[in-house]
């Protein structure tokens, strides 16, 4: 046993006190044997394995009460929020028809569901209130819920119009989007005007919301005229002399009548109408225009000097905006401003009219149908396109020499280049174009007869 002990630190040669390495850099293991000396000097570490504790989840029993609160709540928030949302789409649905008069006094959606309205509309009109505003509001209603449509006719900015039927006669829908309820509610509102109605005025019939919570539909029923606008008409129709007094004077007495005050106990305000083109102006069957489209017309009372002009100050489209428009130099707070932006647009519409008017003895040499300054701008022009234009470069559109041999071509000339001039106040009005029109259309009677 001594010998042992001697030879020991012999067989292990770092035997050395290393107390200071405890915690050994490496792991080891202590287990005895009985076989021979020093039998665990090459005896790797062992670990016992130990279990790993599982995480609980949503559908172990001890999470289970988490689980079925967390649901709950998700569901109670939701069902929450889709009442809300409901509530406020009625609620706002009941303002805007509130707001929009649209609920005569002491009258619901609920009340008289069965009245009938009968005879054609014509005779509706003629029985009407005789203020030249429209029908009552309650046969409007009932109108709009028996209107049935027809097909789709054209889509614009504010909506989309249909063709439809009301006890066989003929009637424009025009459904606008969502998102437009304030032009439907501006050209509700101007059509309802106190002796709004006019021969050059599209005829206004009806207006109505109708859906549920969450799907609304704001509906404007107007005549039918089948002939289209008088952009879609110049495209396949040449004009003679005639044809084109007819409809210039047409449109200028529609604007004169529009921005003309009527005063008295149930007198009318002026309006301008604020996007006047050849797509706003439709045709009708006696060769006559009717102006259309009055969502962003303003009104104007002499009497409490207002005037409801919104935030943009550039309004209406750009190919036909006025040069005080485009450089922004107009007061839009001047109704007189308004009216005279009317007569540029005017102007240049009543140039895609000649432009299509046959001329010389054998009624040749109509041009082709263009847009005004088709030959400058783009097919969709910027506001920085117009500006460089019509502002700083001054240009506007040619008129053809073959005019100079048609006397009605002529005067429509001198007119349209006084109405677009870069001076507001040099432009002529809608009542002294319409006056100089109609002497024009008397001194030609004159001649033919």
């Amino acid at each position: 046993m001594n010998k042992r002990l001697e030879e020991a630190p012999k067989m292990i040669p770092n035997r050395i006190c290393k107390g200071h390495l405890v915690p050994h850099e490496q792991s080891k293991s202590i287990q005895c044997c009985n076989d021979k000396d020093f039998c665990n000097l090459s005896l790797l570490p062992t670990y016992p394995e130990r279990p790993t504790p599982e995480t609980p989840g949503f559908g172990t029993p001890d999470n289970l009460p988490f689980t079925v609160l967390l649901t709950t709540i998700t569901f109670c928030l939701t069902l929450v929020l889709l009442i809300v949302a409901i509530v406020f789409m009625k609620n706002r649905r009941k303002d805007v028809q509130r707001k929009f008069g649209l609920y005569g006094k002491g009258y619901t959606g609920e009340k008289y569901p069965q009245m009938e309205v009968h005879g054609p509309l014509v005779s509706l009109m003629e029985q009407s209130s005789g203020s030249g505003s429209g029908l009552p509001i309650l046969v409007q209603r009932t109108i709009s819920k028996q209107i049935q449509m027809v097909h789709s006719v054209g889509k614009g900015r504010y909506g989309e119009v249909w063709l439809a039927k009301w006890r066989g006669t003929k009637v424009a829908v025009k459904v606008f989007f969502t998102t437009e309820e304030q032009s439907w509610f501006r050209e509700t509102e101007i059509y309802q005007t106190v002796l709004m109605r006019h021969e050059n005025i599209l005829g206004f019939i009806a207006a109505d919301i109708k859906g549920t919570g969450s799907w609304t539909q704001m509906l404007l029923i107007t005549d039918y005229h089948e002939c289209g606008s008088l952009y879609d008409y110049l495209q396949d129709n040449c004009l003679d002399p005639s044809r084109l007094l007819l409809m210039a004077q047409s449109i200028a007495s529609g604007l004169s009548h529009l921005h003309i005050e009527i005063y008295g106990t149930k007198g009318k305000p002026a309006i301008a109408h604020r996007d006047i083109k050849s797509k706003n102006i439709l045709v009708k069957r006696n060769g006559e225009c009717c102006i259309a489209d009055f969502g962003l017309a303003v009104k104007y009372l002499s009497e409490t000097k207002e005037i409801d002009v919104p935030p943009n100050v550039r309004s209406g489209t750009r190919r036909y905006m006025a040069p005080e428009l485009l450089d922004k130099s107009m007061n839009v707070h001047n109704f007189e401003a308004h009216k005279m932006a009317d007569m540029y647009a005017f102007a240049l519409v009543m140039w895609e009219l000649g432009r299509r008017c046959v001329t010389g003895d054998k009624l040749k040499g109509a041009d082709e149908y263009a847009v005004p300054y088709y030959d400058c701008v783009p097919s969709d022009p910027s506001f920085e396109d117009m500006l460089q234009v019509v502002c700083v470069k001054k240009i506007r559109p040619q008129i053809p020499l073959r005019w100079e041999g048609e006397e009605v071509l002529q005067t429509l000339a001198k007119v349209m280049q006084e109405c677009w001039h870069s001076n507001p106040d040099v432009r002529l009005t809608a009542l002294r174009v319409k006056k100089t029109l109609a002497k024009l259309d008397t001194d030609t009677s004159i001649k033919i007869v």
